[in-house]
Formats: C-alpha cells, sequence, structure tokens
C-alpha cells in the first residue's frame, strides 16, 4: 500500500496509508485559529514587557536598574541552558564555563583593543562557541546523570583555570573594563544606556532562540528528547545534533557573558562557578523547561532572592532558593510555564463547550 509521511509535533515522522482519513476539525474555527489568536496574544505581551523594560531607567533609579540589567545578562544564560535542558533533554551544569568565557573574553577585548560593546559581545559569541565545540563532542555522547556530571566537570576544570592562571588576573579575576561605546561614539556611562543596549541584545538572542526551536531542527531536537530510537531508525544522526544544539548553547552562553561583564566592568572567577550554573538550571526548573520565557522569569526570580532577599533575612539566600526550588518541584512539576498553559487548556475547553451547549440547547 503507497504511504505518506505525516510529521508528529516532536519532529518524527510515521507512514500513514494513502487515503487514511486524517484528524477531524475541531467545531467552531479549528485549532488553528485558537493558535494564531494565542501568537497574537504572546505577541503584543512580548511588546509590552519589552517596553516596560526599555522604560525602567526613566522612571527608577540607577541601583534598580543596575539589577534589572543584571537579570537580563543572566537571563540570556538561561537560555542557553533552556536549548539544552528543556528542548534537547540534557541538564547541563557547564554552561556557567561558557558565561566566564565570554565575560573574560568581553573584558579583555574592552582593556586591551576597543571599548565597542558589539565588537566585544562578537568576540564572547566567538570564544564561547569555540570552547563548547572543543569541549562538548565528549559530553553529548553521554545521558542523564553522566552528562550532568561530566558537565560539571567542565564547568569546575574552567572555573579552576580562571582561577590560578595570572594571565586574567588569577583568584583576583579582571578590572579596569572602559565603559563600553557603539560604534565609535561616546561612552555609555549612564546605567540607563547600559541597561538599553543589553535589552536589545537579549531580544535579539530570543528571538534568534526561538526561531531556531521553531525550525525543523528544533523539532529534530524535540524528537531526539522524547524517542532516540525512532529518530536514529528514521536516519537521523543524535549525538550529530546534539553537538550542534551544545555548541550553540555556549555561544549563547558568551553572548550572556558579555553582557554580564559590560554592566559590572569586572570578571571574576566566581562568575562562572558552580554556584552561577546550579542557579542557571535552577532557572530553568522554575520557570518551566522548553518554555523559554518561563526560564527567562525563573532566572528573574533566582537572582532577585539571591542578591535581595538574603541580605535582609541574614544570609538566607540560599535556604530560600531550596525552598523555593522543592516548592516547585512538589506543587508545579511544569514549573511556572505549566501554570499558565494549564490556565489556556481550560479556557480553551470552556470555548469550546459553549457552542456544542448551545447546539444542543437549539436542538431540544
Amino acid at each position: 500500500m503507497t504511504a505518506i509521511r505525516a510529521t508528529e509535533a516532536g519532529g518524527a515522522g510515521m507512514d500513514v496509508p494513502a487515503g487514511a482519513p486524517g484528524p477531524a476539525a475541531p467545531p467552531g474555527g479549528g485549532a488553528g485559529d485558537d493558535e494564531r489568536g494565542q501568537g497574537r496574544r504572546r505577541a503584543v505581551l512580548a511588546v509590552v514587557v519589552v517596553a516596560l523594560l526599555a522604560a525602567a531607567p526613566l522612571v527608577l533609579n540607577p541601583y534598580p536598574v543596575s539589577a534589572m540589567t543584571r537579570m537580563l545578562a543572566f537571563a540570556v544564560l538561561v537560555l542557553g541552558v533552556d536549548l539544552l535542558t528543556g528542548i534537547t533533554g540534557l541538564p547541563s551544569l557547564g554552561q556557567a564555563a561558557y558565561f566566564g568565557v565570554g565575560a573574560y573574553t568581553a573584558v579583555l577585548v574592552g582593556v586591551h583593543l576597543t571599548a565597542d560593546a558589539t565588537a566585544q559581545v562578537a568576540a564572547a559569541l566567538v570564544m564561547g562557541l569555540v570552547a563548547a565545540a572543543v569541549t562538548g563532542w565528549v559530553a553529548v555522547r553521554a545521558r542523564g546523570i553522566v552528562f550532568l556530571m561530566l558537565t560539571l566537570a567542565i564547568g569546575e576544570s574552567v572555573h579552576q583555570v580562571a582561577d590560578t592562571w595570572s594571565a586574567v588576573g588569577g583568584s583576583n579575576g579582571l578590572a579596569g573594563m572602559p565603559p563600553i561605546s557603539l560604534f565609535g561614539g561616546p561612552s555609555l556611562i549612564a546605567a540607563g544606556f547600559v541597561h538599553w543596549w543589553v535589552l536589545a541584545v537579549a531580544v535579539a538572542v530570543f528571538a534568534a532562540v526561538a526561531l531556531v526551536v521553531r525550525s525543523p531542527y528544533g523539532r529534530t531536537l524535540r524528537g531526539i528528547r522524547d524517542n532516540e530510537a525512532r529518530m536514529r531508525a528514521l536516519g537521523y544522526r543524535p549525538a550529530l545534533a546534539r553537538y550542534g544544539v551544545f555548541c550553540l548553547a555556549g555561544a549563547v552562553a558568551g553572548v550572556g557573558g558579555a553582557l554580564w561583564a559590560q554592566q559590572a566592568r569586572f570578571v571574576s572567577p566566581g562568575d562562572m562557578g558552580f554556584e552561577v550554573a546550579a542557579l542557571a538550571l535552577l532557572s530553568v526548573v522554575i520557570g518551566g523547561p522548553g518554555s523559554l520565557w518561563g526560564p527567562c522569569l525563573g532566572a528573574a526570580l533566582v537572582l532577585l532572592v539571591r542578591d535581595n532577599l538574603s541580605a535582609s533575612i541574614g544570609g538566607h539566600g540560599p535556604l530560600v532558593l531550596g525552598a523555593v526550588f522543592i516548592a516547585v518541584v512538589l506543587l508545579l512539576p511544569r514549573g511556572l510555564a505549566g501554570v499558565t498553559a494549564s490556565l489556556r487548556r481550560r479556557r480553551g475547553d470552556t470555548t469550546h463547550r459553549a457552542p456544542v451547549r448551545r447546539r444542543k440547547e437549539n436542538s431540544s
């Protein structure tokens, strides 16, 4: 019997007999209208959020603006972690290494070459990509806890190099980075200008990652995550696909590190240690793996607790973060993004049931 190929949500395919009936379209406009409506609502919400973040320097003092800038830079790192953990199913504790590589690269370029922010970010992206390419080929062949431990070993090794290598300041870190500028213009000293720059880059990275996730390559990654044996039988090369996303996540982390350094104008081995890696993974779990926006929200929440709440409760921030993590795992296993998804499904069920009830009433 002649068969055709049908693509599933995970990116895999299955053979369907020719002429077989497809799924029935739901009444009242179908799922396509719902998806378009959700897409429009998400776009409007995204514009509102970006507008509010952009307006922050106009209404807030420099300190909260700087805190928000750090959250944006950290959220870029978390996007890379979500690419691995949520989209590909590879929980990683090594992305802080590439975050640190990007931060050190930006400071070194700023001190020795140019204060241009675009050049620093570009150099950090390349170095993050190269570092991930060098260290990732062995790691991506592992699974589960073995992969987690390998990435932890990579992160701790890079952290140890930064802590002992005098060329990058050793345990004292690197200071003296001049204020950034754009395309040879004046220095962006004010916190508001730096915030707008970091926001623009963060939005661009988010859009790029979202395009990757929605592309055929992104569907392939989800298919490998859900059923690797089936994807291999269909002719895909899971190890190569995972290696590609590992390198991409390293580049994203490198950009986040550059933004972090441009805001702080200083970098130390602590910016690439285990704590940063654990907080990034925790942000993904709290926000909801695979949703992209959820981990970004989780990143803001994690830094808010670590930097602000810990000072007001006598340095017990890690304890509070641990309690938040346990509560999310027990009460919200799909994270903050899972809550909104459940609410949308319930609203959709109510919307689709209303026409059915009206038709029954009219027929009676």
